[in-house]
Order: structure tokens, then C-alpha cells, then sequence
């Protein structure tokens, strides 16, 4: 705690610990509840390419990133809608070929090579203030279009065909409920990195998940935990001089774990008590 007071770039990682948080609670029940990590991880993985392009070309990798993530988003929706039999294929090579150009585009940037573990796994002892500006607005507009469609999300996660007969354009909140969650997949970037994004973007919402069945609660719960999470994952790794976001998720994964072997155990308790 003393060195939180004292290292300014310590308060700027736990400022963008506790933004990321709020967009993974959010965004990360719904991904959840409608069981889509793995077009989620398509989304987060495609990304890379974004922003080796946008390195490349000269431009700000968060922009390329953003960018990469909407696109990402539209073609994944759009397979789940158009080619259902054949989208994990097709989700998958999408995964692989972001990747591929990213590594490709970062690979003939000069200077950049050595910034792709960050890329990978994140940094975010290194946030700057212009990215919490950036990260604080995304957290914005995710919010603000969750409120704004909030019972039309909620019936494209849990029954696509009751919200069709009740007259909700199903294929249009999917996509932009896909669009969301690419944003919210910018805001971790920053934070862990593409390859651990989907592990903050749903061990909170299923922890949550484990002993709460609304969803704005579950998404309030997701977020406290997030932000228990990254904070404690900052203090760890700022103690033990180990790499920040890998420690952020050993927290949230051991703690998934644990949640996952208490609620059992809670449940089959319940289940013999009613029982007797």
C-alpha cells in the first residue's frame, strides 16, 4: 500500500485494473450466460492484426486494435448467422490468421519486435494516461448501450426465437452485442493481453455465476471481482517482480476453482438438507 501512495505508474495500473474490470463484469456475464468464449477468443485473437498493421502504417496501435476488433466482431457474427455447421472452423482460422498477420506486420516494423510479448500478455505497469482517457470512454459507451438495450440483450442470451416472435430484431442486438464485447476486449488488452483476455473477460461473470441467477447483479458481482482481482494481481506481481496480467489471472483462475469446488459442495449440501 505504501508504494501504491508513492509510485504514480502503480496508481495509473490500478486505475486501469478497475476500468477493465467494470467492462469484463459487464460485458462478460452476457458472454457467459450465452456460453460464446470461443467467438470471443476469435474476436480477441484477430486483434493482434489491428494493431501490427496500425504499428506498421505509423498509427496508434489502440486505434488498429479497436479497429480489428469491430471487423472481427461483424465477420464472426455474421458466420454464426450465415454458416452455422461450419463456424468453429471458420471462427478458428479467422483466430489463426490474426495472429499470423500481426506477428507478420510487427515483424517488419522496426523497433517493435520486442513489444509483442506485451501485446501478448499485456503490460499494464506501463498505462499511460492518455490510454485511462481512452479505456474510461470505452467503459462509457459499453454501459451506456447496455442500459439503453437492456431487455433486448437479455432475450437474445437466454431465447433467441421467444425475442423473434415478440418482434426484437435478434440479428441486429446480436451484432451489436458482438460489438460490444470487442470493445470490452480492447479495454483488457491493455491490461493482460490477447492471450489471457478470455480468462478476465469470464472467470468473474462465472464465479458470479456460481451463486447469483440475475443478470444485473451478476454483472455488479463480476465487476467487484474483477477489480478485487486485478488489484490484488498489481500488489502481487509489483511484490514478487513477476509479470503483472499472468498474476491477475492465476488469482481469478485459483479462485474459479475454489468457487467451482464450494458451490458443489454447497449444492449437494442444500440437496441432502431438503432431503432430510
Amino acid at each position: 500500500m505504501h508504494a501504491i501512495l508513492e509510485f504514480g505508474f502503480l496508481q495509473s495500473a490500478l486505475l486501469a485494473g478497475l476500468l477493465a474490470s467494470i467492462g469484463c463484469g459487464v460485458m462478460g456475464s452476457y458472454v457467459v450466460v450465452k456460453r460464446i468464449g470461443y467467438m470471443a477468443g476469435g474476436i480477441s485473437h484477430s486483434v493482434l492484426g489491428g494493431m501490427g498493421a496500425a504499428l506498421f502504417f505509423g498509427f496508434a496501435p489502440m486505434k488498429g486494435a479497436l479497429i480489428a476488433a469491430l471487423v472481427a466482431a461483424l465477420l464472426i457474427g455474421w458466420i454464426k448467422l450465415r454458416w452455422r455447421a461450419q463456424e468453429d472452423t471458420l471462427i478458428g482460422a479467422m483466430w489463426a490468421m490474426g495472429m499470423s498477420i500481426g506477428v507478420l506486420f510487427i515483424s517488419r516494423t522496426p523497433g517493435y519486435s520486442t513489444d509483442l510479448v506485451s501485446y501478448l500478455f499485456g503490460n499494464i505497469l506501463l498505462v499511460s494516461h492518455g490510454q485511462i482517457r481512452e479505456m474510461a470512454t470505452l467503459d462509457l459507451l459499453v454501459i451506456g448501450m447496455v442500459l439503453a438495450f437492456y431487455r433486448q440483450f437479455l432475450a437474445v442470451s437466454f431465447d433467441e426465437e421467444f425475442a423473434r416472435l415478440r418482434g426484437v430484431p435478434v440479428n441486429f442486438f446480436y451484432l451489436l452485442f458482438l460489438c460490444l464485447v470487442a470493445l470490452t476486449v480492447v479495454l483488457l488488452v491493455q491490461v493482460v493481453g490477447l492471450v489471457l483476455v478470455i480468462a478476465l473477460l469470464t472467470l468473474p461473470a462465472a464465479i458470479a455465476g456460481h451463486y447469483i441467477h440475475t443478470m444485473g447483479r451478476m454483472m455488479i458481482a463480476a465487476s467487484l471481482l474483477g477489480m478485487i482481482f486485478t488489484t490484488a494481481g498489481i500488489m502481487t506481481s509489483f511484490w514478487l517482480d513477476l509479470p503483472t496480467g499472468a498474476i491477475i489471472i492465476l488469482i481469478a483462475g485459483t479462485a474459479y476453482l475454489v468457487s467451482a469446488v464450494f458451490s458443489q459442495w454447497w449444492l449437494q449440501g442444500k440437496a441432502h438438507r431438503s432431503l432430510a
